[in-house]
């Protein structure tokens, strides 16, 4: 896994509240995303916003409730649609996954879409020491990885840089004139990744859902890259966690109304990709190979505890992170780990373990927004007391 820094969370606080710079970037954005939420809230009204959120909730509610049956099922349908089902019980034998099967398979270039599982694995740093070259795509996380940092934000990765620290980076890194014009800097990550696109024998992914009926993953995303990642490259692998199933198609369609409204305000997303298997013999494209590798990695411990079985239910919308008083005045990075914000300081905890995060329940002023704006209803206050409780004992 990353290095985990979740015991330095008030040293880390203090520096972050220090940071003007970083307090512009989270006032611009994060309050941009939330804004734009309510203007959907509104769109649909009130009432009828509730009862897609209830709705969600209570497919959520059903599949971890018996997360055995869907995973079995999925396993039947991925393995009939001509992939690969793979469980990883830790973030080792993830990584070992697919470290054997980029061994295996000579590859020399990985791109990968956004996955904040991969990140939780720490996998570019081992498929790096075998010597492949692996790109992100994304274009935040493209940048993050340039500066060699980790993401700050669920869905904006690199949230707490401002265009003239992306214009002085590109300068940097890429050998180019400093130029702050967005349009500019885009289109030269653009040409700089086509190419990566083009040679890349493998493509990573994660997904924002995988629909046990029929072994589909589904990547919801603003960007080309994702569909570019999951189609060009001869072998696909997508790695989740094994919370990430649902049931069907049909509970699909709540998940692909709720997600891009209460991330970014955007009414549905650029892309929705749906991968179904390897290619077949008549498709033009697609890969050759199909990998899904279904990621624990600590999630069990919080399945098995009835308190906290509810952070399972997450989609990763950043909603929580976006109206926090709290993550509102640190940003992503004082955390310590892969999962920031409201979530962040229920799951770190579960997954690094309760004695090295043990600061981060706390990072909370039990305000309960998060609860109010989550589109699956999760009460991460009453979590949050409960991981206290757990701290004090």
């Amino acid at each position: 896994m990353p290095e985990i820094k979740t015991q330095d969370f008030s040293a880390a606080s203090v520096a972050a509240i220090a940071d003007p710079k970083l307090r512009r970037a989270l006032d611009r954005v994060a309050s941009g995303f939330e804004v734009a939420r309510l203007a959907r809230v509104a769109d649909a009204t009130p009432e009828v916003w509730d009862a897609w959120r209830q709705e969600a909730r209570e497919i959520k509610a059903h599949t971890i409730e018996h997360l055995d049956h869907y995973l079995d099922l999925l396993h039947t349908t991925v393995t009939a649609a001509g992939g690969h089902l793979h469980f990883a019980k830790d973030a080792g034998q993830a990584n070992e996954i697919v470290a054997h099967i980029a061994r295996t398979r000579n590859v020399k270039v990985a791109t990968k879409s956004k996955s904040m599982v991969s990140e939780e694995l720490a996998l570019n740093p081992v498929l790096e020491s075998m010597g492949v070259e692996v790109w992100e795509t994304d274009l935040g996380e493209y940048i993050i990885q340039l500066a060699e940092e980790t993401p700050s934000h669920l869905v904006a990765p690199a949230l707490h840089k401002s265009k003239e620290d992306v214009a002085e980076l590109f300068t940097e890194k890429l050998g180019i004139p400093y130029d702050e014009d967005i349009y500019h800097m885009a289109t030269t990550a653009r040409e700089v990744l086509r190419d990566k696109f083009m040679e890349a024998d493998l493509g990573i992914s994660g997904a924002n859902f995988v629909v046990a009926e029929t072994g589909t993953l589904v990547i919801i995303t603003n960007e080309g890259n994702g569909r570019l990642c999951t189609s060009a490259p001869r072998i696909h692998i997508g790695i989740t966690g094994m919370e990430k199933v649902i049931p069907s198609m049909q509970d699909l369609s709540i998940f692909l109304r709720l997600l891009p409204q209460s991330a970014t305000g955007q009414r549905i997303t650029s892309y929705v990709s749906m991968t179904t298997g390897p290619r077949r013999s008549d498709d033009e494209d697609g890969p050759e190979e199909f990998h899904l590798i279904l990621v624990d990695n600590g999630r069990s411990k919080m399945l098995a505890d009835p308190a906290l079985r509810e952070a399972l239910y997450c989609i990763r919308c950043g909603a929580c992170l976006n109206i926090c008083p709290v993550y509102a005045r640190i940003g992503g990075h004082a955390y310590g780990w892969v999962y920031p914000g409201p979530i962040g300081a229920v799951v770190s905890p579960m997954l690094v373990g309760l004695k090295q995060a043990k600061e981060l329940p706390q990072a909370s002023s039990l305000c309960g927004a998060c609860r109010e704006v989550c589109p699956i209803k999760i009460d991460i206050p009453r979590m949050l007391l409960d991981l206290r409780k757990k701290t004090a004992e």
